[in-house]
């Protein structure tokens, strides 16, 4: 960790408010061209009830990462298969308004407006390496905004909560499994 001297960081409270403020108004802006561009378009993918053919470029490169270290290598391309299944059946199963605060927040990922500035992920999510999603996800998940830790943590549940309810994962971290009745 970096220590920083107090004095080094000049950010008045109305600097601040100001940043807050022409951040909400870029985030604002940027969800309203998705919805009127048809980015968040209401269609699902194929072989999905929820995730959007817009929100799996993102989520097929976020997944690896994530999960790197609980699953083998050779087993990572069924694990992403198995851990979208997972997502999508849960995202199924939230209140219409938790839906769409996650879809949401992967139109945000999905972007290019907003993919770059926000991410630091300029190109397509199929050309970013596993170093390009790693820092985004140190930037969100150490970021002075709120808004942008909280997508950190939605996207880190989303994805865990889906992969360790299945089992093929609770070997690696020693789950025998649920009790049998």
């Amino acid at each position: 960790m970096i220590d920083t001297p107090a004095n080094a960081v000049s950010l008045s409270r109305r600097g601040l408010l100001k940043v807050g403020l022409f951040g909400g108004a870029f985030l604002a802006t940027a969800g309203l061209a998705a919805s009127l561009s048809g980015c968040s378009a209401p269609g699902t993918a194929t072989g999905f009830a929820v995730l959007r053919e817009s929100d799996l470029p993102s989520l097929r490169a976020l997944i690896p990462v994530i999960l790197q270290g609980a699953v083998a290598d050779g087993a990572m391309p069924a694990a992403v298969d198995a851990t979208l299944q997972g997502i999508d059946h849960n995202l199924n199963h939230v209140s219409p308004e938790l839906l769409k605060l996650t879809q949401q927040l992967l139109d945000v990922l999905a972007m290019d407006i907003t993919r770059g500035p926000l991410t630091g992920v300029w190109g397509d999510w199929d050309s970013a390496s596993a170093e390009d999603v790693r820092q985004f996800l140190a930037r969100w998940e150490h970021s002075s905004l709120d808004l942008l830790r909280m997508g950190h943590a939605a996207l880190l549940q989303m994805v865990l909560m889906s992969w360790y309810a299945r089992p093929q994962s609770w070997a690696h971290c020693g789950y025998p499994g649920p009790p049998t009745v």
